[in-house]
């Protein structure tokens, strides 16, 4: 036994120090709707892979910029799919390496149960102070809520009251905490395990704007970046994909 323990010992050492050796870090950009998903995906695919995803969640707009002038991101996940189109067509994303993860769900939420109603109605009773929105100039989400509320013919009679947010986790905690009675916020933000967690809902109907497909795309920073290429095949294996669902989305 005594002459075995070291050997045992060595082996061991020697598996732990290969695993060191072949794990590797991945830097993402996420959109902020993704968050709580993202996070949770990014604990399995560590504990999975080895690897580490280190995550930075913003505003799909404002990571643009940011990737555009040279912010070190391996990989994108966009709220929308023309922005990681464009950073193909730029030639700062890997070619053909874009892909759609989930398809986004706009809902109008508050804190309080029973304020949103079943069809959207508290809209158009104009009985609320504050409403929160994602900026639609940078927040695809943001974008698609200003559509909606076109269609139905509300938006002038509802955009001086829109408090604005960077993007949608900010429209988001504006909700939460009070200071806008409603808001426009995605569905994965208010919705988990296939329920609601808390307040009240109504998740706008797809027909009422623009599909939010959003897409991923592996960055230049990232081309031989194995931990890069492992979380992609991550992101399309059913393990991930199953959590993306049970957050509120469509694949």
């Amino acid at each position: 036994m005594k002459t075995r323990l070291p050997l045992l010992f060595a082996a061991l050492f020697a598996m732990g120090l290969s695993t060191s050796l072949h794990a590797a870090e991945v830097q993402v950009a996420v959109a902020a709707n993704f968050t709580a998903p993202m996070q949770k995906i990014a604990a399995e695919f560590e504990k999975d892979s080895g690897h580490k995803a280190a995550l930075s969640f913003g505003s799909t707009g404002k990571f643009y910029a940011q990737i555009k002038n040279g912010a070190p991101f391996d990989i994108f996940l966009a709220a929308d799919d023309e922005t990681p189109a464009k950073l193909e067509k730029e030639g700062v994303a890997v070619g053909s390496s874009r892909f759609t993860y989930a398809i986004g769900q706009l809902a109008l939420w508050s804190a309080r149960p029973g304020y949103v109603d079943d069809n959207g109605e508290v809209l158009k009773k104009g009985t609320f102070a504050h409403l929160a929105i994602a900026n639609p100039r940078l927040a695809p989400y943001g974008a698609a809520a200003v559509e909606a509320l076109t269609k139905m013919g509300l938006l002038s009679s509802v955009e001086g009251r829109f408090v604005q947010g960077e993007n949608i986790a900010q429209a988001y905690q504006f909700t939460s905490t009070g200071n806008a009675e409603l808001g426009f916020v995605a569905l994965s933000q208010v919705y988990a395990d296939g329920k609601l967690k808390n307040g009240s809902a109504w998740i706008v109907p797809p027909s009422l704007h623009s599909p939010i497909r959003q897409d991923a795309v592996v960055l230049a920073k990232g081309k031989d970046n194995p931990a890069a290429a492992a979380l992609v095949r991550f992101l399309k294996s059913d393990q991930a994909r199953a959590v993306i669902k049970s957050y509120g989305y469509d694949l």
